[in-house]
């Protein structure tokens, strides 16, 4: 149920019970390990030589150490050490989202399985992937530095919801408003 300050302020309640938070990995160089069997899977859940972790605590401890590195691969970062790591699509999964106000008032705001909440804006971009085994588009919220969530099936759906289109022209891309800013999900021929 939502608290009386609304639903923006109950997800980020449910936030701060779970913990959370990054730790400052941009700041940190230290030398490279090399990779370990660590793996974070399509739906979010992170293994360990190939068995999940199921310990909540743990799997947000290693979540505030992931940085992205500038070739795209994954890593944990300490200050004395990091290692790569694999990830099957992206690091984190966005599993509820909060939107309020109408067009370009309207903000979008996501909690991650990990217990990050972001409004999607200019820092926070989205994007869509198209989907073609599916039929269907995967949208992403930047989480943090190179670090992004694949929203959840439901989460897209609700998000598919509050798209409209960009402007009065008929050929105007379909999108999302959040933070101001209109955030192109499809074509107008592809939405037909």
């Amino acid at each position: 149920m939502d608290s009386p300050a609304g639903p923006l302020a109950a997800l980020i309640a449910r936030a701060a019970e779970l913990g959370g938070g990054a730790a400052p990995v941009e700041r940190w160089n230290p030398p490279d390990c090399g990779a370990i069997p660590m793996e974070i899977k399509e739906d979010g859940t992170w293994h360990y030589n190939g068995s999940p972790i199921t310990r909540e605590r743990l799997v947000r401890l290693f979540a505030s150490v992931l940085r992205r590195e500038a070739d795209g691969s994954f890593v944990l970062v300490t200050p004395v050490e990091k290692m790569t790591i694999a990830v099957a699509d992206a690091p984190f999964v966005a599993v509820e989202l909060v939107a309020e106000g109408e067009g370009a008032s309207r903000s979008v705001t996501v909690r991650t399985n990990v217990g990050d909440v972001v409004r999607v804006d200019p820092d926070h971009p989205l994007r869509v992937a198209q989907d073609a085994a599916h039929d269907g588009f995967v949208p992403y919220v930047r989480v943090r530095g190179g670090l992004e969530a694949r929203l959840t099936r439901a989460a897209a759906l609700e998000l598919a919801e509050l798209a409209e289109a960009g402007s009065d022209a008929p050929d105007a891309p379909l999108g999302i408003w959040s933070g101001g800013t209109f955030f192109p999900v499809a074509s107008a021929e592809a939405a037909r």
